[in-house]
């Protein structure tokens, strides 16, 4: 009897069930090789904030370390609006191949307590996390013509009792982050003062050196050139921790109120559905570049530190932050007006 001359593999593809065993295979072989050789293109990362603002900068930084790393450019794409729904919800619709990011910060993560439901997509849903990038800390400036008796939180608090809870205050905007923490403190503090918000930091802080307003909770960058001019003074930071900017300056916590802790933050964020490998991938050329020292004092001197965690630690840090400050919404009525 003859033998057949065809090769195994020529013989096996006659076989139905092996067929269908191969046309299986064939897809997760090819994804294979395309994971292994991610990124093969330029790199997407959605900025959901205007160009020049601490988000932004800070995701710049980051970018230009990873983006040698990774041997591929990573090109920023300012989409800004509405607390930066905008942009999340680009990056939501976006495909989940790896080619695309979202850089995540307070502001957007609590949006939907502000604006409802946020233009389709679910910031727990929608999205995975890929880590932390860098701490905000937030910083307690009056004017001191204005206020010159006032230097410390007490000092104020007492000030804002004296006035009745007529005393101003301004933050960048109903909702933001120094409103939320302006009010969970007169809460605890049992003080009222009157918010007059602004639409971004910038008229802020610029109405608060001309005098117009004397108080202001504000993130460290906004205020941070103004403070070592002298046109500011720094009475009390938001964080658990004093900060190495300002190291004279005690925190809120160190001033009467144990435990106190906020600070606002941002984190790298994927779209739901990014191959696990190419978030792993992501998170641990985000950690290198964070544990860089010249990434680390650039970081510093435009007043955010880097502050890496891992992609389960960042989930985990929105969830908690969603529901603290969500409460501090719903109780004190806060709106996006």
């Amino acid at each position: 009897m003859k033998k057949s001359m065809a090769s195994p593999v020529f013989r096996s593809l006659r076989n139905p069930v092996r067929r269908a065993l191969l046309a299986l295979a064939l897809p997760l072989i090819a994804g294979g090789a395309f994971a292994q050789a991610w990124p093969s293109k330029p790199i997407t990362l959605i900025v959901p904030f205007p160009p020049g603002g601490p988000t932004d900068v800070a995701s710049r930084i980051v970018a230009q370390k990873m983006s040698t790393a990774l041997k591929q450019n990573i090109v920023i794409d300012n989409r800004s609006g509405a607390s930066g729904t905008v942009g999340a919800a680009t990056a939501a619709r976006a495909p989940a191949d790896g080619y695309t990011f979202v850089m995540l910060a307070t502001p957007t993560l609590l949006a939907s307590h502000l604006y409802g439901p946020t233009g389709g997509y679910d910031i727990f849903k929608s999205f995975t996390p890929v880590g932390s990038v860098y701490d905000l800390p937030i910083v307690l400036v009056v004017n001191p013509k204005s206020l010159p008796e006032v230097t410390s939180l007490q000092g104020l608090i007492a000030k804002a009792k004296a006035e009745g809870g007529k005393l101003n205050y301004t933050t960048a905007g109903a909702g933001s982050f120094g409103h939320l923490t302006t009010e969970q403190l007169k809460t605890i503090g049992k003080f009222d003062m009157q918010h007059v918000p602004y639409r971004g930091s910038a008229p802020a802080v610029t109405d608060l050196i001309g005098g117009q307003v004397p108080a202001m909770f504000s993130d460290l960058v906004a205020v941070i050139p103004h403070i070592r001019a002298g046109k500011l003074t720094a009475i009390a930071v938001g964080s658990g921790k004093r900060v190495s900017l300002l190291p004279e300056v005690k925190t809120v916590a160190e001033q009467g109120f144990p435990g106190f802790d906020a600070t606002s933050w941002g984190g790298l964020l994927a779209p739901a559905g990014t191959p696990k490998d190419i978030v792993e991938r992501m998170s641990a050329e985000l950690k290198k570049a964070l544990a860089d020292k010249e990434v680390q004092d650039k970081l510093e001197s435009v007043g955010s530190f880097a502050a890496y965690r891992t992609p389960e630690q960042t989930g985990e840090r929105m969830r908690q932050d969603f529901e603290r400050w969500g409460k501090v919404i719903r109780d004190n009525h806060i709106t996006n007006q």
